[in-house]
Parts: C-alpha cells; structure tokens; sequence
C-alpha cells in the first residue's frame, strides 16, 4: 500500500470523528436543554396552582399560618432562581410545604370535602409525577452528557469546542433524603 494514502486517510478519519463527536455533543447538550425546560414548564405549572390552592384553604386553616407561607416563599424563590441548585432547592421546599399542606389538611373535614381543593390536590399530585420522571429525564441526559465529555478521546473534542459538564437536579437536604418513618401500629390507640 502506498504511503500517500495513509496520511490522507487519517487526516479523513480524525476529521470524521471530531464532526461526529461535535455533533453528538451539540445534541446531547440540546437535550440537556430541553429536559431542564420541561422541569421548569412544570413547575410553573405547580406554581401557578399555588396562589389558587393558598386562597381555597386559607379561610378553613386560619392557625396554619405558617405552612401557607412557607408554600408562598418557595413559589418567590423559584421566581427569583437561577441556577439549577437553587432551582432545585426551591423545588423541594415547595415539596415538602406541599405536603405538609396535604398532611395538615386531614384535620380539617370540611377543607377536605371541598371540591376545588381536592381538584387542586389531584392536579398537583399529577405534576408531582411528571416532575419526578422530567428530573429523571434530565439527570439521564446530564449523565451521558458529562460521560461524553470526560471520556477519552472525546474530551479532547469537547474541550477544543469548550462543552462543560452539568449539573443534576439534586435534593440537597438530608430530610428530603431521608427514608419517612411509617409507624405500622396504626393511628387509633
């Protein structure tokens, strides 16, 4: 074989792989994107409810004060968020105030007999669920993401075109990671 084609076909291969590694990096940070919109759009989503949900229970928990500000000041700093990390922060305090909201609720028979309340509960039960599965969604796409650009010989691809890793969407507090204490006694004593 001749050494005139050699050189050629390695500059033709490298080549080849720094157009398919761009390429696959430039969609794998699109996805990345898009993942973390969708977690955004949702909690919009949750968070719009949030006035709404407020204004129903407030006549009926007048002594709950404090779960009723601790929802709104988590919807403010979503609001006013901008990084994943304090996103996310914002997002599982909304959480846990949301269910201590719902947990609350049970001792007051007539909030619970409310139908716009129950249709709030149900509807943000369901955008608990899709938050869930968007952060696994996200999470997936950064993994592969920040493999791509650690791995070797792409990281030198992403690198030259500057792609940085991502953050996860991450519960940073030790409550929210902690296991819930069931008490398998039962409530009546």
């Amino acid at each position: 074989m001749d050494i005139t084609y050699i050189f050629p076909a390695i500059l033709i291969l490298i080549a080849a792989f720094t157009v398919y590694t761009y390429n696959r990096l430039v969609g794998l940070r699109n996805m990345a994107d898009t993942a973390y919109s969708n977690i955004d759009t949702l909690l919009q989503k949750r968070f719009d409810l949030v006035p709404n949900l407020v204004e129903t229970v407030k006549g009926y928990m007048q002594h709950e004060q404090q779960v009723l500000e601790a929802i709104t000041k988590a919807r403010t700093d979503w609001l006013k968020a901008s990084t994943i990390q304090e996103n996310a922060g914002a997002d599982e305090t909304a959480a846990r105030a949301l269910k201590t909201l719902f947990a609350v609720s049970e001792n007051y028979p007539d909030l619970k007999a409310n139908q716009n309340f129950l249709m709030l509960q149900e509807e943000l039960a369901g955008i608990e669920n899709k938050i869930a599965y968007a952060r696994q969604r996200y999470n997936r796409t950064v993994m592969v993401l920040n493999m791509v650009i650690q791995r070797f010989p792409s990281n030198y691809i992403a690198r030259l075109f500057n792609f940085k890793t991502r953050e996860f969407f991450a519960v940073e507090s030790e409550q929210a990671r902690s296991v819930p204490n069931v008490d398998m006694q039962g409530g009546d004593n």
